[in-house]
């Protein structure tokens, strides 16, 4: 496993802390104090977008969808084929819940 570029201590805690969350609404009061609604929304559309480029939608659908520039939604197809996996973890994970 490669050392992430971002690894430290003080996000090792960030995410420990994420990793205690147990329900949609602990995320919710979490997120919420954490972020700002646009950081929230701005992820959101992330996500959204890496759903949607897996599904093989077309840049111009996607961006009339999310409201993501072409390049910030590039940014996000070079995670999806050459980054470290995580959306494409997280994207079947939900998946698979959704399917049990």
């Amino acid at each position: 496993m490669m050392k992430s570029k971002i690894r430290d201590e003080k996000i090792d805690y960030l995410f420990r802390g994420i990793l205690t969350l147990d329900s949609m609404e602990d995320c919710y009061n979490f997120f919420e104090d954490l972020c700002t609604v646009s950081e929230l929304k701005e992820m959101s559309r992330r996500m959204l977008a890496a759903k949607m480029l897996k599904e093989n939608y077309i840049y111009s659908e996607i961006a009339a969808q999310t409201g993501l520039s072409t390049a910030t939604i590039s940014r996000v197809n070079r995670c999806l084929k050459y980054g470290s996996d995580g959306y494409l973890s997280v994207l079947e994970r939900i998946e698979k819940r959704r399917n049990s």
